[in-house]
């Protein structure tokens, strides 16, 4: 859709969703989203939503990141100047005029309100769970949601009454994840559109900036098995590659970019030769830029991961303990299945007709 048409000019549109997070998943899912919305003609913004119990947490979890591994004192300054590369990242993005979370009635008004993507529906989220403005309390005006979860809160536990509730106020709902779209289904009977995460929906541009990573393995995430980490580790000795974790450190790894910003990421993401991940958007980065990779989520991501890998017929990227050094050696060297472009191409084309169905109704 970029470049061709502009289905959405005019539209004044506000996203809420959690835009000043210390992790470059969440940062580029909101950075995406806003900007992909705007290509379509939208004037859109993100909600700037402000609570100082929130960012209180958000910085411990900066400086402490690796949890429950202790950070050694000896990275809490590089901590502090990836802190600070968020926080200038955080002020470039087209903004709202701030409100308090609590307070939504402060909003101006908008044509319609998207709430997502990330785990905005996650009751079990450390800071923001259980707020509901996240919910659609209190919002005026047309509230849709796009690719929102419930992250690592499991479907067979159900959703209380009350949250139920607040989700029927919704105009039109969609998920990222089928735990999310069980959890709704059940919760409301209503099924809600499966679509993708804004940074596969809307990838950034980086075209003609200066990239490093060749020779390197992305190692993105913390707390790895060690059955993992070693293979990993024979493997790159053998094939002549550097091991590379970037934003958490890894003693396992040859390299830690612990200072890194969300620019960086994205950059060294797209140039190096592997990725080695944990985390959701670090599959998400290793799919957009058609990267060898393998995961072992965490048990906080395994929902989200292992449908991703479903959806894309990746199955055989998720880490198995007990696999030999011939897996990883294969999975680290051989490039995505062609078949993965075109069910993303398919994927996107439903997640653009859900966007533009729900926004110009």
């Amino acid at each position: 859709m970029h470049g061709r048409h502009q289905p959405l000019l005019g539209r004044r549109l506000g996203i809420l969703t959690f835009h000043r997070c210390i992790n470059y998943g969440s940062y580029w899912q909101a950075r995406c989203l806003v900007d992909g919305l705007r290509a379509l003609g939208a004037d859109a913004v993100l909600l700037d939503h402000e609570c100082a119990a929130a960012a209180r947490a958000e910085i411990r979890c900066a400086f402490r990141p690796t949890l429950p591994q202790p950070t050694p004192r000896s990275d809490f300054a590089a901590y502090g100047r990836k802190t600070r590369k968020f926080l200038e990242a955080f002020a470039q993005l087209p903004l709202s005029v701030a409100f308090p979370l609590h307070r939504p009635d402060k909003l101006e008004e908008y044509d319609a309100i998207i709430v997502g993507s990330d785990e905005v529906w996650n009751l079990r989220h450390p800071w923001y769970g259980g707020c509901a403005t996240f919910y659609g309390t209190g919002l005026r005006g047309r509230v849709i949601s796009y690719a929102a979860s419930f992250g690592n809160q499991d479907a067979a536990d159900g959703l209380p009454p009350y949250w139920a509730d607040q989700l029927r106020g919704f105009a039109s709902l969609s998920v990222r994840d089928e735990n999310s779209r069980s959890m709704v289904r059940s919760a409301l009977d209503v099924d809600p559109a499966l679509v993708l995460d804004p940074c596969l929906q809307f990838p950034p541009q980086f075209a003609g900036e200066e990239r490093e990573g060749e020779g390197m393995v992305a190692v993105y995430g913390h707390n790895f098995p060690s059955w993992l980490s070693d293979h990993v580790r024979a493997w790159a000795m053998k094939s002549g590659r550097r091991i590379v974790s970037i934003g958490y450190r890894n003693d396992w790894a040859d390299e830690q970019r612990l200072a890194s910003g969300p620019h960086e990421f994205a950059r060294f993401m797209a140039s190096a030769d592997a990725v080695v991940t944990s985390f959701f958007h670090g599959c998400v980065f290793a799919i957009l830029n058609q990267k060898p990779f393998v995961t072992v989520p965490s048990s906080y991501r395994a929902n989200k991961v292992h449908d991703l890998m479903r959806r894309l017929g990746l199955e055989r990227r998720l880490a198995r303990q007990g696999s030999g050094a011939g897996f990883y050696a294969s999975l680290l060297t051989d490039p995505l299945d062609d078949r993965v472009s075109d069910r993303l191409s398919r994927l996107r084309q439903h997640s653009a007709d859900y966007l533009l169905h729900a926004l110009v109704p």
